[in-house]
């Protein structure tokens, strides 16, 4: 925090002392970020070891209407929304409904023969060769997780599984119809009941809700122009959520607990994939590993129309949630210059 100032005015006979506080280097950074590539609302919460040490937020959450950002705004989460697909998979493997090497089939039983060899791990990892969005994806449209997964079926693997590491997004859409067949429950229900609701989270929804979100952000796609987001019907799995950065500081301290998962599940989580050449790769289940300032993390960023999103966690305790209502941007540099600003430059 930099200089602190007293002006005085006078109010009346009243002599009053106004304290103004200038920002700190923090929010200059992020103030800076936003003018430069004309973000109009973000919300930032820093944690250490599960603890809030920082809640801010800047700009405007709805532009027409005026609105200020603020920490309980509610942005879409986009792919930050994969974890929470990972993590139902693995209370179901703590409940021994679920194995992560099983073959797919052995849960999907409408699943083409040339899925044989694919996994569950295969599925979270991104390394089963499906392609990225099923064929039948249309965002315009309301279509079952079934009949979805079933266009995906007649498309030729793009490698033989656990050969490489290729983003899908089909991937979690078969996640997630093995979390309604194995759950007996819709996936959103399922994850509200199995993860969020022992994590304390009251903020955040599918995409598709029904309910009256207060507080929800209006969403702009071209950063010349700020035009508002167009209006995605479809409830995609792999970017099925929508929060708030207090509401994932509340995912953030679980993660320090054994609420949701163990201990041994976190580690499986957050273990890079081996491929079959015996290389590995640095995304676990759910989560992209790495290492900043010779700290290594783990985190997702996610995007889509009108939104980017990101949570970060450090092995020194520092934890980092950033949403913004604009998707013509690179969240990364952003989060990278808040991680700076709290991260020693080595361990």
């Amino acid at each position: 925090m930099r200089h602190r100032y007293l002006r005085a005015c006078v109010v009346g006979l009243w002599l009053v002392a106004v304290v103004v506080v200038s920002a700190d280097d923090t929010d200059d950074f992020i103030r800076a970020e936003m003018k430069s590539k004309n973000i109009p609302g973000l919300s930032l919460v820093v944690l250490k070891h599960g603890e809030v040490i920082k809640s801010q937020a800047y700009g405007l959450a709805n532009r027409a209407l005026e609105i200020p950002a603020a920490p309980d705004t509610v942005y879409k989460i986009a792919s930050v929304s994969k974890q929470f697909m990972a993590t139902a998979i693995m209370v179901l493997v703590q409940q021994g409904r679920v194995r992560v090497d099983a073959p797919v089939r052995t849960y999907l039983s409408g699943a083409p023969e040339a899925w044989n060899d694919i996994t569950v791990r295969h599925l979270l990892t991104h390394t089963a060769g499906l392609v990225r969005e099923p064929p039948g994806f249309d965002p315009f449209k309301t279509t079952s997780d079934s009949e979805l997964l079933r266009t995906a079926y007649p498309v030729p693997l793009r490698f033989k599984p656990g050969d490489k590491w290729e983003y899908s997004n089909t991937g979690y859409n078969a996640l997630a119809e093995i979390i309604r067949l194995v759950s007996g429950k819709p996936w959103p229900e399922f994850i509200h009941d199995a993860v969020f609701k022992p994590a304390g989270m009251t903020s955040t929804w599918p995409t598709n809700t029904t309910a009256v979100v207060a507080n929800r952000a209006q969403g702009y796609v071209d950063n010349d122009r700020l035009l508002v987001e167009p209006k995605w019907l479809a409830l995609r799995p792999s970017g099925g959520f929508l929060s708030t950065v207090l509401d994932l500081a509340k995912w953030d301290a679980a993660l320090y607990t054994d609420k949701v998962l163990t201990e041994a599940s976190r580690r499986q989580m957050w273990t890079a994939v081996t491929l079959n050449d015996g290389k590995t790769y640095p995304y676990g289940f759910g989560w992209m590993l790495g290492e900043r300032n010779g700290h290594r993390y783990v985190q997702h960023s996610g995007g889509m129309p009108g939104t980017r999103a990101n949570l970060s966690r450090f092995e020194n305790g520092l934890s980092i949630v950033l949403l913004m209502n604009l998707d013509d941007v690179d969240i990364e540099p952003i989060v990278a210059g808040v991680a700076s600003r709290y991260l020693p430059a080595s361990p």
